[in-house]
């Protein structure tokens, strides 16, 4: 009977001798290491890698449109169609991520849409035709809408407690892609031979080295080590969420109502707004130059400073509007600056080009503010899932006629006025329902009411 029950009291610390000469062996300290240190450290890599890689596709169209206009054959309606693409896509797109994500994980998802830019920024100079051009960019905005969509996801997973920052961080970098390829594009157009095919296809190296730090992520469908993490900078509302909300299981699979949420609805035609305002801009900032008597080149360089504003904003703008409980004063204060941007550009476009070039370079920087609050207005992963795909979704559809109309009015009063009267008038309602989104709300209560 002794040798029995000494038995089984030391059968457990037999076991446990087992399992912790298990977890010491150096195979497991290896996996610890990569899970804990250099997983995290890759994921920020491709995280900066996809942000730089989400916008060169749009803003080196913007400097050379005026050679694709002529190389295709293109009327300034068609033209107007072009830049309305990329929002078209991205609502349309951008609404499938969810459902991606949960079957084959959000890095697998955002891995693929690199590949896609890659693959679509190398043919479409080549597609032959408008309507080649048009369907073939559409390949790389595809890519492009998903990672819109599941870059805050990914945020939120990996960095609950950095959302503010490493939100800044990304937007920072999409706003070094955005500068950089306006910047660039046209000189380097001409070191290439003046060819606006090269010009326009070699910013798919950069989608292709994207592809990369995610290829180890591609079948990590669970939730990270760090999905449990306290959330510092979210409001204490949400760090006391129930941990039934928090679970990695609910991560993706469910949310709350989106439809029922004003703050959603709010937030997504916010979002609308000012991606129109953005499009319009990189579509069609350096035609108004270049109209005004600006040079091609230094009309290009004027997109790049608008563009390049953000660079700095982008990263501020985030962490500083997870510390505020209404974000509304933020709001305000960037369409302002669009106010006075469009009317600089109506009075004096090309004597005040510079001045213009950085107030409207404030003004797009609503964009990381409604990344962020994003992440703000949702308690849960799955709550971020879902209204980033709302919110982008419906606003993208928003923006779309945006574009499509500043060409026409353009090609049919024969200037800018017509067109920049739009773009200031839209700027009020963007006002409006920026304020309304900035609120300190979550989409989960409202749409449990």
């Amino acid at each position: 009977m002794m040798g029995v029950m000494v038995s089984e009291k030391t059968r457990p610390t037999t076991s446990l001798s087992i399992r912790t000469s298990a977890a010491s062996r150096p195979e497991a300290r290896s996996t610890r290491a990569w899970r804990t240190r250099w997983a995290p450290r890759l994921v920020i890599a491709g995280i900066v890698l996809t942000a730089l890689s989400l916008r060169p596709a749009i803003t080196s169209l913007g400097s050379l449109l005026e050679e694709v206009r002529a190389g295709l054959g293109m009327s300034g309606s068609v033209a107007g169609l072009l830049t309305s693409v990329p929002p078209l896509c991205f609502a349309v797109f951008g609404v499938t991520a969810p459902r991606l994500a949960r079957r084959f994980g959000p890095a697998a998802v955002v891995c693929a849409g690199m590949a896609a830019i890659a693959l679509g920024l190398l043919i479409r100079p080549y597609a032959g035709g408008t309507a080649g051009f048009l369907a073939v960019s559409a390949l790389a905005l595809m890519g492009i809408a998903v990672s819109n969509v599941l870059l805050p996801v990914i945020v939120k997973r990996w960095f609950p407690d950095r959302v503010g920052s490493m939100t800044g961080l990304y937007s920072m970098a999409l706003a070094v892609g955005m500068s950089s390829a306006a910047a660039v594009t046209v000189p380097m157009t001409e070191a290439l031979g003046g060819s606006w095919q090269t010009g326009l296809a070699v910013w798919s190296a950069l989608a292709a080295a994207a592809v990369v730090p995610w290829l180890p992520f591609v079948r990590d469908r669970g939730a990270s080590p760090a999905a449990q993490a306290p959330a510092r900078e979210q409001a204490p509302a949400r760090e006391q969420a129930p941990a039934r909300e928090q679970a990695p299981a609910r991560e993706e699979g469910s949310g709350p109502r989106i439809t029922r949420s004003r703050t959603a609805w709010a937030l997504a035609v916010f979002f609308g707004l000012q991606a129109t305002a953005a499009y319009i801009t990189m579509g069609w900032m350096p035609q108004i130059f270049r109209d005004a008597g600006v040079p091609a080149g230094t009309a290009g360089l004027l997109l790049a400073v608008t563009m390049a504003v953000g660079v700095p904003l982008y990263f501020l703008i985030p962490r500083f509007a997870t510390r505020l409980p209404h974000q509304g004063p933020i709001v305000v204060f960037l369409g302002v600056c669009g106010l006075i941007g469009y009317a600089g550009l109506y009075i004096a476009p090309a004597g005040g080009a510079w001045a213009w070039a950085l107030v409207l370079g404030i003004a797009n920087c609503a964009f990381p503010l409604a990344l962020a609050m994003v992440g703000m207005r949702a308690r849960t992963g799955a709550g971020v899932v879902k209204l980033s795909a709302f919110a982008q979704s419906i606003g993208y559809l928003i923006s779309i006629p945006g574009p499509l109309l500043v060409g026409v009015l353009y090609q049919h009063s024969g200037g800018w006025g017509q067109p920049l009267a739009l773009m200031a008038a839209l700027m009020i309602p963007q006002i409006a329902v920026g304020v309304l989104a900035g609120r300190d709300r979550l989409v989960e209560d409202e749409a449990a009411r």
